[in-house]
């Protein structure tokens, strides 16, 4: 991990980090709830706010966006949909994960300069070493090239998977991932698909990296009868933590990796680049689960 570029705002005990989720549609985030419980557990003064483009005006420019942030006293941000790939270019500097997946999810603020990091990377990574450690990766199919996507698809390269297929609504988002991904990993490593089927049937995981699942994108990225009991199936999303595709995966008896293990993990890290402290995973997590009984 880079070194870390920890908000100024740690210099100042008085003065809290102030945080934001830039996002679009993002009322139903975990992730503040994760954030302070964090910094509740650990005495740290830290305010974290939504800054959703649904609910505020927002400029088009990344550039402009992080401006007018930054001026209204932001330390640090977490990106997520849309904004991930628009980013890069707007910051100074950026880590190795941010510059190999191209995009950004955590941004810090500091003397003056921007950094920008991508701890979705990080985040699948270890939920997949934690949830399923001794899956089979000879092929694996990946759904979705957007940013969360190609974070997810280093994670598994560098995982040990053998040849990725890589499938999108868009083939031309798909090829480029794959253009991507040949550059960083060499000849014969990713390759796009067209036909899901085909594909989940030579593959031994399936990863959905797409929003098809989430209460507001309800149904399955692909057909009940694409699975069967050997092919293991993770699923970004988290909300609700148990999507269709989990559940109908599960049902079969298939080995299922839910969404909840990237948020907490991505979550952890992005705290630790904003403070430079060790947030305690098990408090995030209660916070995490506390969606379930709660409202908010």
């Amino acid at each position: 991990m880079p070194q870390l570029a920890t908000s100024q705002a740690m210099n100042d005990s008085d003065a809290p980090v102030r945080i934001g989720l830039l996002g679009r549609g993002i009322a139903a985030s975990r992730t503040p709830r994760m954030h302070m419980a964090a910094a509740a557990e650990l005495g740290l003064p830290y305010d974290y706010q939504l800054v959703d483009s649904l609910v505020r005006d927002l400029p088009e420019d990344a550039g402009a966006i992080l401006d007018l942030l930054e001026g209204e006293g932001f330390h640090g941000l977490n990106v997520t949909y849309p904004f991930k790939r628009a980013m890069i270019p707007a910051m100074d500097e950026l880590s190795d994960a941010a510059r190999k997946v191209g995009a950004v999810n955590t941004v810090v603020f500091r003397d003056g300069k921007r950094f920008g990091h991508n701890t979705d990377h990080w985040g699948f990574g270890q939920s997949l070493r934690d949830g399923l450690p001794d899956a089979a990766r000879d092929r694996v199919l990946m759904i979705g090239a957007g940013g969360a996507g190609g974070a997810v698809a280093h994670a598994l390269l560098d995982a040990g998977t053998g040849t990725l297929l890589v499938a999108d609504l868009s083939p031309e988002m798909a090829e480029g991932l794959v253009a991507t991904l040949t550059e960083h990993y060499g000849e014969g490593r990713a390759s796009a698909v067209a036909d899901l089927s085909a594909a989940a049937a030579s593959a031994q995981g399936l990863v959905n990296c797409t929003p098809v699942g989430m209460e507001k994108y309800p149904g399955m990225p692909v057909a009940a009868s694409d699975l069967r009991p050997d092919l293991w199936v993770a699923d970004i999303v988290y909300f609700p933590l148990e999507t269709e595709l989990l559940r109908t995966a599960r049902a079969i008896g298939c080995r299922v990796l839910p969404g909840s293990g990237m948020a907490l993990h991505q979550a952890a890290r992005a705290f630790k680049l904003f403070t430079g402290r060790e947030p305690d995973s098990a408090r995030m997590w209660e916070a995490f689960r506390s969606f379930d009984t709660q409202s908010g």
